[in-house]
């Protein structure tokens, strides 16, 4: 049985990045170091004030520590790790797009005022298990130890379940309607012979190349070689070569003799006593 600190090792980059950012929203909350109001989404204070900030950190609150907050981690660390294991598998890129996608549509979605929510973090969420539920339709699910079913139909029980304890649907449906549009958008429209409209941008591939952490595969961007690393130098063998450290991006071997000869105080030539 692995340690916590080898489980939280072992998590995949993304999901473990916005789970970490939720629970230490809560806990600056549970600190009381700021108010829920102000990260709250208010187009009005967005436009009038502009007070950008409130467009990204409302995705970020799941509310304060309670049983609803711990279950919705519980759903990052469990379903949002599957998929990033699962079909999102050396696909950072297009992990971080959907959720950027399903957060640009739950915006969207939030300008009618009947559809807005201050907080969209269950939203997106919720979106989370639609498209899991989508990519894993047949796999079995267990809810509380009391009810076993597909994995299709894990959204609507979920949502059966919010409306017995009492808690607002409408973020779990508009976090369905963005996850539908997204599968939809990405898998079921290619599939029945449409173009594939919702292409990872480049600024992504960027961003994911920049972070350093993940892998994309067919990636059009290199990634950063640097990235989460303190200090990186150069060593110098004594026959002037230089050796580079193992994480870095592999070079052409023409590029690797130009950077070998780069740093050097001095270079000659040795010659043998036989004019070689």
């Amino acid at each position: 049985m692995s340690t916590p600190a080898e489980y939280y090792r072992s998590l995949p980059p993304v999901s473990k990045t916005y789970g970490v950012a939720c629970f230490m929203t809560a806990a600056a909350l549970y600190l009381q170091l700021y108010y829920p109001r102000n990260i709250a989404l208010d187009y009005g204070l967005v436009i009038k004030r502009f007070q950008v900030w409130r467009l990204i950190t409302n995705f970020f609150f799941l509310g304060p520590f309670s049983f609803p907050f711990a279950f919705r981690l519980i759903i990052i660390a469990r379903y949002g790790v599957g998929l990033e294991r699962g079909p999102f598998d050396k696909r950072t890129a297009d992990y971080v797009w959907m959720l950027v996608f399903g957060a640009i549509s739950l915006l969207v979605m939030a300008v009618v005022p009947y559809l807005l929510s201050p907080f969209m973090g269950p939203s997106v969420v919720f979106m989370i298990v639609y498209v899991w539920s989508r990519e894993f339709p047949n796999a079995r699910i267990n809810i509380y130890g009391l009810v076993s079913l597909k994995g299709f139909y894990l959204p609507w029980a979920l949502l059966g379940l919010d409306l017995i304890f009492g808690d607002p649907l409408k973020p779990d449906i508009l976090g369905m309607v963005a996850g539908h549009i997204y599968y939809f958008l990405t898998v079921l429209h290619p599939l029945a012979g449409g173009k594939f409209m919702l292409k990872t941008p480049l600024w992504v591939h960027k961003l994911v190349a920049f972070w350093g952490e993940g892998t994309q595969i067919n990636s059009p961007v290199e990634r950063n070689p640097h990235a989460g690393v303190a200090f990186q130098g150069r060593s110098f063998r004594l026959n002037g070569r230089t050796t580079t450290p193992p994480q870095t991006t592999q070079e052409p071997y023409n590029n690797q003799q130009q950077a070998a000869a780069d740093g050097v105080a001095f270079r000659g030539r040795s010659q043998r006593l036989n004019g070689r």
